[in-house]
């Protein structure tokens, strides 16, 4: 089944089992979609499911730098809100690599692009991104390429 209409079915049971927060976090990725959409003049095709994704980690860390910041004002009740909503995205995010798969890629990017020093980093990053997509993180990524262009 297709994100978009996996998000749409989802709302609908959140709200015949009448679970109004889940109903209002995916609304409102939902509408993040949406201006996504528009922003990349898609609305007639709409988004593809590996372009949901990448709203939908971006609507994650979002609510975990929010988060962050909300406890450091000592703002709890906000910051459990936010790792609410998070939690209930989190769901329909890839299942995520380990870091030694990422290691492993990391390396064969390495080989195969023929990098040597951090100057060729950026290929590196490129090349592993291409091979594992949305299940890795990118900061992940490029935290390990740093590691290994030593």
């Amino acid at each position: 089944m297709a994100l978009k209409a996996q998000f749409d079915q989802d709302i609908k049971a959140a709200l015949l089992g009448g679970d109004r927060f889940t109903a209002s976090v995916l609304r409102d990725f939902k509408a993040a979609v949406l201006n996504e959409e528009v922003a990349q003049k898609k609305r007639d095709e709409g988004l593809s499911d590996e372009e949901i994704e990448k709203v939908l980690i971006r609507e994650v860390k979002k609510r975990a730098e929010s988060a962050a910041i909300y406890d450091g004002a000592e703002r709890t009740e906000l910051a459990q809100n936010e790792r609410a909503e998070s939690n209930i995205l989190e769901k329909y995010l890839p299942e995520q690599v380990s870091e030694a798969d990422i290691k492993a890629a990391v390396d064969e990017a390495i080989v195969s692009t023929g990098a040597t020093s951090a100057v060729h980093m950026g290929q590196v990053i490129g090349a592993v991104k291409s091979q594992l997509g949305n299940a890795a993180d990118g900061a992940t990524i490029a935290r390990i390429v740093k590691e290994a262009l030593r």
